[in-house]
């Protein structure tokens, strides 16, 4: 008798239901759509049929909900939304930058009493061309609810008496997803998509436990160490561009990059700065190191220190993350000087710029990396050992893995320094070997943890113990 929101999490297309066995293929997989950069192999066609019918399911138990506001009387009262929160479970979609993971369904029905809560761009029955992203959802509510949003939501109402125009821009991001540190940020319009990439070294495709539980991500790797595959079905387990730009009226599946296009030059440009405005106009926080985050908001939250730019200078760590990932040989001077500044996150990024530039950079920098082994700042501490650890003479090699083994160790350092030097260590390979002693004396399982992050150490460990002797 009075107004509800509701709301119901269909959990059957979730990437957990997708590799689940056994399981009686409705759709054949021999007729299913692959998309040119996932190789088409047994393991890839079972699991793009095997979503196509737990859709199947998904769709009839969204049927169910509608009926059942149908037999209470209240679909004409009700509106309706639907949306996924991401792309297929599946490599190379989930937790990655590109729009074939961020780019969800969004089905909005107003009910005849209420089609006076459409905007100019509604088409009933048909498709608008407004851009929407989540955090518009909050905003909408409000105004289909009466109520003006507060002005500090990043989103805008797309109905309702509070609609504002649409954005000319969407924005994503990618940081760390499991065990697996990355750094991506990605804008686009109705044509095209930008991924910056600020950790250009490491493939979009790194190794995580709960990914890799999936066959078809095992199969595939398996198919990439062996050499059988050909471009576009490689760069998934290959170091990544600093940008990727990408044409999704003629290549929605994100295969031909554009950034080195000189066509694309103003294309290019344009995206370079909408995401620089809206990054600082957000005070985009994953400049930080996990750990130097958490470090900077204690007694506070994440939103309010980054507000204040003494505790958060972007303006001066955002040109330094940018100049760092850009692989531009001619910055090796200004990295240098960087790498002194006074802010932690600066000199991180500065020698984040070595590392990603290779061994040349990285033994031009030797005095500095062995220097910044005992940076008071961990995260600094981590990079300098990573570019030392895969780069470095055998000595400073072994040095590097030792200090990265001391930071490995979960009764002295916080969960995000261990996570962080853990991933640094399994990039050094096989040269973090003199490490090894040191990590069969750690605890099996994180004793300060919590519930929360329960399993990200003892994976991580169980990895390093198994590929490194």
């Amino acid at each position: 008798g009075q107004p509800f929101y509701a709301v119901f999490n269909l959990e059957m297309t979730h990437e957990s239901q997708i590799r689940r066995r056994p399981h009686v293929w409705v759709h054949d997989p021999a007729k299913v759509g692959i998309p040119p950069y996932h190789p088409d192999n047994e393991d890839t066609r079972h699991e793009w049929a095997q979503y196509h019918d737990k859709i199947t399911e998904m769709d009839t138990r969204a049927g169910e909900l509608l009926r059942e506001l149908e037999t209470a009387g209240l679909a004409p009262d009700t509106v309706v939304f639907f949306f996924g929160d991401n792309g297929p479970g599946l490599p190379r979609i989930k937790r990655d930058g590109y729009n074939a993971g961020l780019h969800v369904p969004l089905i909005v029905h107003l009910p005849e009493r209420w089609k006076s809560l459409a905007a100019g761009w509604w088409k009933p029955g048909g498709e608008g061309n407004r851009l929407i992203e989540f955090v518009d959802l909050a905003p909408t509510m409000l105004s289909i609810a009466g109520a003006k949003p507060p002005a500090h939501f990043q989103g805008r109402a797309f109905l309702g008496p509070h609609t504002r125009p649409g954005p000319a821009f969407l924005h994503g991001m990618m940081d760390r997803m499991g065990e697996r540190y990355d750094f991506i940020r990605t804008v686009r319009n109705q044509r095209y998509v930008y991924l910056r990439n600020y950790m250009p070294h490491r493939p979009h495709g790194q190794h995580g436990d709960y990914t890799f539980q999936t066959p078809m991500t095992r199969a595939w790797k398996a198919q990439y160490d062996a050499g059988q595959l050909r471009p576009p079905q490689t760069g998934y387990w290959e170091p990544k561009e600093p940008e990727e730009l990408y044409d999704l009226h003629n290549d929605p599946h994100e295969v031909n990059n554009l950034a080195a296009s000189p066509a694309h030059r103003a294309v290019l440009r344009t995206f370079r700065a909408a995401l620089r405005r809206h990054q600082l106009r957000i005070r985009d926080t994953g400049f930080l190191p996990e750990n130097e985050l958490l470090e900077r908001s204690r007694g506070t939250t994440p939103y309010a220190m980054a507000q204040d730019r003494g505790k958060y200078p972007l303006e001066r760590i955002l040109p330094a993350a940018e100049l760092a990932a850009s692989r531009d040989a001619g910055a090796l001077p200004r990295l240098m000087r960087l790498a002194a500044d006074r802010d932690s996150a600066v000199r991180y990024w500065a020698l984040m710029g070595f590392l990603i530039r290779g061994r040349e950079a990285v033994t031009g920098a030797r005095p500095l990396l062995l220097g910044s082994l005992s940076d008071n700042a961990p995260a600094v501490r981590i990079v300098a050992a990573e570019a030392l650890a895969r780069y470095g003479a055998d000595a400073d090699a072994a040095t590097a893995a030792d200090t990265l083994a001391a930071l490995c160790d979960p009764r002295a350092n916080t969960l995000t320094v261990v996570i962080q030097a853990m991933n640094a260590l399994d990039e050094a390979g096989a040269r973090a070997k003199p490490a090894i002693a040191k990590l069969q004396k750690l605890p099996k399982q994180d004793p300060g943890a919590g519930s929360r992050y329960p399993n990200l150490y003892p994976v991580l460990l169980q990895w390093l113990l198994a590929k490194l002797p």
